[in-house]
């Protein structure tokens, strides 16, 4: 039996972008430990086939402690569609307890040949998503004086390769978009903290892991020997998620396999 400080279940969830990758596994993640998860992305078919594939998952477990799983499509970076996006999922199934800011885009690119779109379009995803969300729902969480919002950041939060300096400042941002929410919402009993995934075997990284030579260097730079596979981000986020968390506000935890403590 799991420690009470963990228990998550029939608390209601929000991921963004979870119609694949680390939203989806992170979506997955909660409803397993029994949390109603809602699903969130812009294209509405893509969230209703990850919604139907992911309850059947969850079925097949045969367990009676997984939750249920809803999907909510909206645009992430238009403030209306996220007032109205939120307000509709509490209208469905009741106030927000948890939020799980996904959302996120990459864009390799020289820096003197980025174009100016890619720059403003990841800015918008990876950094104005978060705070249009994360300010819709503490709006709401904050008169019910409690509430968790789990930004993700990333390994690039910290350290950077060439090609994706746009990339990191976005990352880097929202480390410290973190930290400011920790600080304008901590006295309201909310905690706002993030993950920050390494390299992770995913849909959008499929490339680079076909690519030997850098799937070795990720393999060599990292104590642990390999990639990340999504489902080593759960345990991070169900502890960010919980009770076990409460008196932990404004930290970045770093799922990498060690990649961020050696040189």
């Amino acid at each position: 039996m799991s420690h009470p400080l963990f228990d998550i279940s029939g608390q209601v969830a929000l991921v963004t972008g979870s119609s694949r990758g680390i939203g989806r596994a992170l979506a997955q993640g909660l409803l397993e430990a029994g949390c109603t998860v809602v699903l969130n992305g812009r294209d509405a078919d893509a969230l209703e086939r990850a919604r139907a594939e992911l309850a059947e998952a969850v079925a097949e477990t045969g367990t009676s402690a997984t939750g249920t799983v809803l999907a909510e499509s909206f645009d992430v970076t238009v403030p209306g569609a996220v007032a109205e996006g939120v307000a509709r999922i509490e209208e469905r199934v009741g106030p927000i307890d948890i939020l799980v800011n996904n959302t996120g885009a990459q864009h390799r690119a020289p820096l003197t040949e980025f174009a100016d779109a890619d720059w403003y379009r990841l800015l918008d995803t990876n950094l104005t998503s978060a705070f249009l969300v994360g300010r819709e729902v503490a709006r709401r969480m904050t008169p019910r004086g409690h509430g968790k919002i789990v930004n993700v950041c990333s390994l690039q939060s910290e350290v950077v390769r060439p090609g994706i300096a746009p990339y990191a400042a976005t990352k880097g941002g929202l480390k410290m978009l973190t930290k400011g929410m920790c600080a304008d919402l901590g006295p309201s009993g909310i905690q706002v903290n993030a993950i920050g995934p390494g390299y992770f075997r995913t849909e959008l990284t499929s490339a680079l892991v076909a690519d030997e030579e850098f799937s070795s260097w990720v393999r060599g730079r990292t104590p642990a020997g390999r990639w990340g596979e999504v489902g080593d981000l759960v345990g991070a986020l169900v502890f960010l998620s919980s009770a076990a968390s409460d008196f932990v506000n404004g930290q970045i935890l770093y799922v990498d396999g060690g990649m961020t403590s050696v040189l």
